[in-house]
Parts: structure tokens; C-alpha cells; sequence
């Protein structure tokens, strides 16, 4: 098996969202891979869903949450899904969040690689996996088993250094938050409800730490030096050019996850962002 051909730029959207007709418009819009965000069911009926309505581009989710399906249900998703649609799905997992696990989160590098022994054991390639992977420590693994790592919620210099940590060849595909709003107050308004949550969150506070933001910047709502390191915001073209910066740093595909001000239509923020990634 070879890893699938993922393109450069793709779309972050929770799973929820991703009905076969927006689908089908991003694909045509150019984008090399839709990303089925959150935590879809392991039985992947909405990755099937999603492959079903398009013809040519990769479809990965980010993530399989590692508790909540078991890895053996999970590896006969997969060979039902590989044998329907070949080369075109990349099975994205990972350990999710503590707070929303709860006294089930025990122990979860260890647990990420028993699940890695199964998808081992039931045939699912390795290099049609991916790990949610921020850590050194996690990313050295994912570079060991897996095609490659998936940051979420990460800025450029994360993505310089988990290149130098993965080392030549492994995939890396950061997500990025983009808002196709001018002026920052407003920007950073839109952003900050959804910074609330990861900045509360052990694994996201601490690796916002490791990216050099200190307690005073997740203290509160966020600094605005926090907000716009994470968030691109702007112009077309300048969000384009922060997107671009991954590319730069190291990253071998960017999928971009939109906020929309309100009133904003989403799919035509992703076409206006296609304009300036391959117009």
C-alpha cells in the first residue's frame, strides 16, 4: 500500500457538517483532502458517506478518538471502506482530551500504542494511518508507525519543529484556523470562543507552553499575541500567506479549518481561499 495522495491544501469541517453536496463542491474547488474532524463513529458510515459523493479526493478523519471505538472495529471500517474506494481514505486517530474522557484517560501513549499493535494485527497499512500527534514524544511515533502526524491547532513554529522531530519522509498536515475577517477586534472575537476550550485543556495548554506562550497569554480570554499566532486572519491573501507558511516550515499539507463571521457563507469563504491557493 502506498500513502494516499493527500495535496497540499485540504478542509478541516467536524463530520456533522460534511454533507455529500458540500463535498463534492470542495473537490471541485481543488482541494486535495477532506478532513472529517471531531470524533466520527468508528464504524466510518460518514466517512463512506463523504467518499461516496466525490470521485478523486482523500478523505481522513482527525480523529478517531481511540477510546470511544476499539481499534478492531475500527481496522473493519477500514478494509470495507479500502476495498469500495481504494488509495482514497487515511485513518487518523488519536487520544483526544482528558476532560471530555474522563477516568477512562489512563496512561494514553500507552494505550495509543496497543491500538497502533491491533491496526497492526487486523491489516490496516501503516502507511494509511495517521497520528493527532503534538509532543515530542508522540510524534516520534508517529514517524515509527504511522504514515505521519496530524497537529491540530498548532502555529508555524510547531510545524518547523515537529518537521525536525519527524525527520525527512513522514507526512506532516497541521490544521489551521483561518477567519477571512480585516479587522483584528472583530477577528479576535470570532476566535476566542473556540481558543476557550483548548486553552483549558491539559494537552493544549501545555503544548501552547512548548510553542513558547506563557501563563499571562492563557490566563483569561487569551492574549491577542495568543489569538494571533493561532488564528489567521485578514485579507485572502494574507490568510493564504499564513496557511503558506506551514508549507515553508516544513508541513507537507495544511488542512485549513474556516471560522465564519456571521452572515458569512462557508462555502463561499472556501471558494474564495481556493482563488488563492490554486487560481
Amino acid at each position: 500500500m502506498t500513502r494516499p495522495n493527500v495535496g497540499e491544501i485540504g478542509v478541516w469541517l467536524r463530520y456533522q457538517d460534511f454533507t455529500p453536496e458540500f463535498a463534492s463542491a470542495l473537490e471541485e474547488l481543488g482541494y486535495g483532502t477532506l478532513w472529517l474532524g471531531g470524533s466520527p463513529d468508528g464504524h466510518l458510515q460518514d466517512v463512506e458517506r463523504v467518499l461516496n459523493a466525490t470521485s478523486k479526493v482523500t478523505v481522513a478523519t482527525g480523529i478517531v478518538n481511540i477510546w470511544k471505538d476499539d481499534a478492531a472495529t475500527v481496522a473493519a471500517s477500514f478494509r470495507r471502506i479500502e476495498a469500495a474506494h481504494p488509495g482514497r481514505f487515511l485513518l487518523g486517530i488519536g487520544a483526544g482530551h482528558r476532560e471530555q474522557i474522563g477516568d477512562r484517560y489512563v496512561r494514553p501513549y500507552q494505550k495509543l500504542v496497543e491500538y497502533l499493535d491491533v491496526l497492526d494485527a487486523e491489516g490496516v497499512p501503516q502507511d494509511q494511518r495517521v497520528l493527532a500527534a503534538l509532543g515530542p514524544r508522540v510524534l516520534r511515533l508517529a514517524a515509527e508507525r504511522a504514515a505521519g502526524a496530524h497537529p491540530y491547532f498548532t502555529d508555524p513554529g510547531h510545524t518547523r519543529e515537529a518537521r525536525k522531530i519527524l525527520g525527512d519522509g513522514p507526512l506532516l498536515a497541521p490544521e489551521q484556523k483561518v477567519i477571512l475577517v480585516e479587522e483584528p477586534a472583530e477577528a479576535r472575537a470570532i476566535a476566542r470562543p473556540t481558543l476557550g476550550f483548548y486553552k483549558s485543556a491539559v494537552n493544549y495548554a501545555n503544548n501552547f507552553r512548548r510553542m513558547g506562550y506563557s501563563d499571562e497569554d492563557l490566563a483569561g480570554e487569551g492574549s491577542d499575541r495568543l489569538v494571533d499566532g493561532l488564528f489567521a486572519y485578514g485579507t485572502p491573501t494574507a490568510v493564504a500567506a499564513r496557511v503558506r507558511e506551514h508549507l515553508s516550515a516544513g508541513a507537507d499539507h495544511v488542512c485549513v479549518q474556516l471560522l465564519p463571521a456571521a452572515g458569512q457563507d462557508l462555502l463561499s469563504g472556501y471558494r474564495t481561499l481556493a482563488a488563492e491557493f490554486f487560481g
